[in-house]
Formats: structure tokens, sequence, C-alpha cells
């Protein structure tokens, strides 16, 4: 019996602590909105993704909204807070998505915090709709693609502290004179634009950044009566004059970054106001005079970057002192003449140093060396002799950035000890004899450029399969053997032109599975065009000219399908021209993705822009000249060339549906017949060069329809 009376009393204090403790049902309302965005979203969808996508948001579940991923509740209150619903509009919809999804949110008056970032989401924002969430303390709207105005609603959200309107298609004039408790503003990647918004009544405001947007003349007087900001962020704008003196009144600042814009004049004193500075961004202006020395002596500042200016440091002695806390240096292309400045000595905090478009002379410093820098940028400038053996011989080196000096002399065999290396950008200087094998102990390399050197060898450093090694440029040496392979598996660029290369292509290329440029012209390779080339489905570029391949062109390589540029030129090609090449999709449909020599891997520095013009131009016929094309801009261009071989017979029709071709050349062949019809329907065709073929009959009146075409070669024909 008394068992069975306290059975019944852990029973009672079961159900009276279940029904004492707070529930985590949301009200009825904000549940149902959640579940109308939720069908809206995945409405148009066809496929299985959908049905997984944001599976605790069901209607059968009993345990409340509040348990639901991406949802975040006042436990007190019980009430929807936080929605945080970034990069979900690719799991549930195939279909272009738009504001009008937003709808239901806008019941959730409750909301303190939402974030929409990552949706690629079109259309107006709802202005209507934002302003019924009064209690919005964060918003983030960024990396969308919303357009039109910044709707006036966005700035009646009294509470809102931070907005983050980053990456969109936006326009028009900012007003945003009634927010006065905004403590955040980032409207970054816009394309603003308009007259600069009047911000004197945004007395709380914290944090303004107006990055990659189309603002442009001066910075309005209005912003700099903002007592509370410390963090301003105006790069990539068209800003112009003057920085004015009144930006020292911005006393609390502490990240000012007004890079990549038009301002004119010198530095102004009176950022010497900035107590708390700790970041100045002024590069790629057109700033002059020259750099105040007391830029040097603030000992706040970590981060100063005022390359690609105008300016000066002339032949002043700036001696700061060894406490400073300087990280980061910037003095690219800063007139600096005569050796490295001794006082760089002095910043023992320094991580990152460019010193690139510069006039400086003189050796590698050995007291450079024992800085143990992290970052190393050098290139452009006069230096000479060898590398010093103890450069490499530093734990923190991650990119070193030599690039077009006179360095000259064999490479140290200690460059295999800087272990954490990302990137090694050597080309356009004199060094010579082999490339050291210890070169494969870095197993952190992400880019290696030795191009435009004098390396000579036909023996290779043999490199981990499963080595980070993404981006390999040879190109330009005096390299010889065969083609080398003893690259990482997952190579992405392999640029091997200007060498004594000879023998066959290796079967091992057809292990390059994420191979997207192979560039091999200007070699002495032979034999046939194997087909194993057909397997290398990633191709984007493949560059074969002015070598000694014979025999047909493979009947499979159409299935290259990402294929942009392929140049077969000036070869011993024979045989008929493939009707299957007509079916090359890179050539057929335009291309809006980054080209295969953009560098986008996360293995590299974060700090280390490649800006896509680092690596060697890719070299084109483009209008009977010889074209490097940039890596920046070879996403633009498809090129098709085949001159200079013993190709015969007739021009495939199939050709006409290469319509986002750019260049054809199929001049000094032994082709024959007519040319086709359907050739007026290449309606991206801006070079056609046919000459020096047995090409007979009339020249087609379709080619009339080509309105791109700016060249025309038909000469010595039939």
């Amino acid at each position: 019996m008394a068992k069975l009376m306290n059975l019944l009393m852990f029973i009672i204090i079961i159900l009276i602590s279940l029904l004492l403790s707070p529930c985590l049902c949301c009200p009825q309302y904000q549940r149902e909105a959640l579940l109308q965005f939720k069908a809206s979203l995945v409405g148009n969808s066809t496929t299985s993704s959908a049905f997984t996508f944001l599976p605790s948001w069901n209607s059968s579940d009993t345990s409340g909204c509040c348990h639901w991923e991406r949802v975040g509740c006042d436990s007190q209150q019980v009430i929807i807070t936080h929605l945080q619903l970034d990069n979900i509009t690719l799991a549930a919809s195939e279909s272009i998505i738009t504001s009008d999804i937003l709808s239901p949110l806008f019941h959730l008056k409750t909301l303190t915090s939402l974030i929409i970032s990552d949706n690629d989401m079109h259309g107006e924002i709802p202005g209507a709709g934002f302003a019924n969430l009064t209690n919005l303390v964060t918003l983030y709207m960024d990396d969308n693609s919303f357009t039109g105005f910044i709707p006036p609603q966005l700035f009646s959200l009294r509470n809102l502290e931070t907005l983050n309107l980053t990456n969109n298609l936006l326009h028009g004039t900012l007003n945003i004179q009634a927010v006065s408790k905004l403590r955040s503003l980032s409207l970054s990647f816009n394309l603003l634009q308009g007259n600069p918004v009047t911000l004197g009544n945004l007395t709380s405001l914290e944090k303004l950044t107006l990055r990659d947007n189309k603002f442009s003349g001066v910075i309005p007087s209005s912003l700099f009566g903002l007592k509370e900001l410390n963090y301003l962020d105006l790069r990539q704008n068209s800003f112009s004059m003057e920085i004015p003196m009144e930006i020292g009144n911005l006393s609390k600042m502490i990240v000012l970054l007004l890079g990549q814009n038009n301002f004119l004049g010198n530095i102004p004193e009176s950022i010497q106001n900035m107590e708390h500075l700790t970041v100045l961004d002024l590069q790629d202006n057109f700033l002059s005079g020259d750099i105040p020395t007391w830029l040097f002596d603030f000992n706040s500042i970590t981060d100063l970057h005022l390359g690609g200016n105008r300016l000066s440091l002339g032949n002043k002695t700036i001696l700061p002192r060894s406490s400073n806390s300087l990280s980061e240096l910037s003095l690219r292309s800063c007139n600096l003449s005569g050796e490295i400045p001794i006082w760089i000595a002095n910043l023992t905090r320094l991580y990152f140093l460019d010193l690139s478009k510069n006039n400086l002379t003189g050796s590698f410093p050995h007291w450079l060396a024992d800085q143990h820098l992290n970052y190393l940028i050098l290139s452009a400038n006069k230096f000479s002799g060898s590398l010093p053996p103890r450069l490499f011989q530093s734990q923190r080196l991650s990119v070193l950035v030599v690039s077009n000096n006179n360095f000259s002399g064999l490479l140290p065999d200690t460059i295999g000890e800087a272990v954490e290396l990302r990137v090694l950008m050597l080309s356009g200087n004199a060094f010579s004899g082999a490339i050291p094998k210890s070169i494969s102990a870095l197993s952190y390399l992400v880019l290696l450029d030795l191009s435009s050197n004098n390396f000579s060898s036909n023996e290779f450093p043999i490199f981990n399969q499963t080595s980070p090694l993404a981006y390999i440029d040879l190109s330009s040496n005096n390299l010889s053997g065969e083609v080398p392979v003893t690259f990482p598996l997952n190579v992405k660029l392999l640029q091997l032109s200007r060498n004594h290369f000879s023998g066959f292509l290796p079967q091992k290329l057809s292990s390059f599975r994420q191979l997207q440029y192979l560039d091999l012209h200007d070699n002495n390779i032979t034999g046939v065009i194997s087909e194993f080339v057909c397997h290398l489905s990633s191709l984007q570029i493949l560059s074969l000219r002015s070598n000694s391949f014979k025999g047909s062109i493979p009947m499979n390589l159409w299935n290259l399908s990402a294929l942009q540029i392929l140049d077969l030129s000036g070869n011993n090609l024979s045989g008929k021209i493939p009707n299957s090449l007509g079916n090359l999709t890179g050539m057929i449909d335009e291309h809006e993705d980054a080209s295969s020599c953009i560098i986008t891997d996360s293995g590299l520095p974060s700090l280390f822009s490649m800006e896509n013009n680092y690596l060697k131009e890719l070299e084109v016929s483009w209008k009977n000249t010889k074209l490097g094309l940039q890596c920046r801009n070879l996403k633009w261009y498809t090129f098709f060339d085949l001159s200079n071989n013993r190709l015969s017979g007739e021009i495939p029709d199939s050709f006409g549906g290469l319509k986002g071709l750019k260049s054809l050349n199929l001049s000094t062949n032994k082709l024959s017949g007519n040319i086709p019809m359907n050739f007026g329907y290449m309606q991206s065709l801006e070079s056609l060069d046919l000459s020096h073929n047995d090409i007979s009959g009339e020249i087609p009146e379709t080619l009339a329809k080509l309105l791109e075409l700016t060249y025309l070669d038909l000469s010595n024909n039939k």
C-alpha cells in the first residue's frame, strides 16, 4: 500500500511540474505565419530538396514553434524575436524568388532580429511591410538582388541598430534623417545612385558602411557631426574632391576606410585627432604630397594602407618607436627609391608589408629576412642579387611575392622549410638552375608562379597527390624533357608554355579531373592529340598552339562542355574538322561564372588579394594580331583557333550553332567547299578569318546578320 501511495505522489508531482513549466508554444498567428512563409517558398519546387526544407517547421508539431530551427524566442513572453533565414532559397525553390515571399513575416511584430541574407531575392524592398516591424533592432538583407529605392519606412524603425543591405541592386537617394537610434548601417555593394545622404540626425550612429556603391561628390558635411561614429567605410565609390578637414571631428573613430575612390589633395592633418584610430585605409585614390610622419607615431594604429596614390615618402628618415603597434603597412606605388627604409626594422609587430610598384634597389636585406613576416610583397621594383636562405627558414611566411625584379641565382634549398607558405610568386626575374625539389615539402602551398625566369632542368619536384597546390605557372623558362605530371591531383591551372618540352602528351594528364586551364603552347610536343584529353571535363581553356602535333582532331573533343578557348593552331593536324565540335556547349552559352584563373581557394590567406592579374596573360590570335588576355577577362571571351594546320574538307555546318563564339580562325589550311549559310547565326562573332584556303562559292548574305563582326578576312580563296 505504501509503495502504491509513493507512486501516486510521484505521478502527481510530475503532472504539477508539467503544468507549472513554461510553455514554448508561440502564439498561433505567429506559427501560421511561419508555415505560410515556408509553403509559399517551396510551392513551385519539384525537387525532393523542397520536402526536406526546414523539416521542423511542421504543422503537426505540437511542441511549439520556439523549438523550430532558425527561430529564436523570448523565453519569458514566449514570442518570436529572432529569425535567421540566410541562404535558404536555393534549398527550397528552383524559381526566382521575389520580395513578395516576405509578406507572411510582416505579421511577426515582435521580431527584434531578422536575417534574410544570401538569398538572391529579387524585386523592391517592401517598405509597407517592414513598417510593421517596429521592434526590429537588427536587419540583415545583404547579398540579394533587391532593386529600386530604399523605402523610407525602413528609417522609421526607431529601435534599429544594425541595417545591412550589402550586395544588392538598389539605387536612388537615401534619406535617413529620422533614424535617431540607428547604430549600424551597412549598404555595401549596392548600385545606389544619387546625391550623398543627409546624416545629421543619426546622433547615435556608431557604424556606417556604404562600400561598393555609386556615391559621388564630396563627403556630406553633416556626417562629421556624428560624434558617436567609430566605424566608417566609404570604399569603392566615386567620392571626389579633398577629404574635408572636418573629418577630424570624428574623435571616436576606430576604423576609417576611404580607399578606392577619387579623393584628391593631401592627407588631412586633422586625422591626428582620432586618438583611438586603429585602421586607416586611403589606398587607390589620387592623394598627393608627402606622407606625414605623424602617421607613424600613433600608438593605436595597427593597419595603415596608403598604396596606389600619388603620395611620396621622399628621403625623409622616419624612425617609428619600437613600441609601434603597426601590423599591416602598405606603401605600394608611393615613389619609394633607394634601399628599403631601415626604419621598417623597428616595426616589431609587423606581419604584412607591401612595398610593390616603387623604385627600390639593392639586394634583399638580411634584416628583412629576420623580420619573420607573414606577407611580403616586393614586386615591380629593381631589386637584384639572390634571395637569402634564412628568408625561407621563417615559420610564419605565408605569402612571398617578388615578381618583376632583377633577382638572379639559384633558389635556396631552404625553400622547403617555409612550412606555412601558401603563395610563392617569383616570376619575371632571372632565377636559374633546377627548381628545388624541396618545394614539394610545402604542404600548404596553393599558388606557385615561377614563370619568366631561366629555370632549366628535365627533373621536377614530386608533389603529394593530395597537396592543395592548384595554380601552377612555369611558363617562359628553359625547362625540357617530357611534359611534367608530378603535380597534385586537384591542380586547376597548369601553364607550361614557352619551354622546351618534347615527346607525347602524357596519359597521366587524364588524372587531373579538376583541371580548368591547360596551356602548353610553344613547345616541341609531338604525336597525336590523344583521346584521353576529352575526359578532362572541367577544362575551360586548352592551348596546344605552336607544337608538332599531327593526325586528326579527336572526335570526342566536344565532350569538353566547359571549353571556352580552344587553340590548336600552328601544328600539323590533318583530316576533316569533326562536325561534333559544333556542340561545344561552352561556346554556345553565355558565361557568368568566374574564369578558371581566378583564385577563389579558401586556402589562400584572406589578406592576399589576387585581383585576377597576377598570373600570366593568355596569348591568343585576335584580328590577325597577338593579344594577351588577362585572367579577369577570360570569362567574357570564347575563341576557336585551328589556323596554320593541314586540315581539309568542308567547314562543318554545325559551327553555326556556336552562338557565344567571339573569334573563329580557320585560316591557312586546305579547307574547301562553301561558307556555311548558318554562319549568320553566330550572333556574338567579332572576328572571322577563313583566309588562305580553297573555299569557293559566294559569300553568304547571312553574314550581314553578324552585327558584332568587326574583322573579316576571306582573302586567298576561290
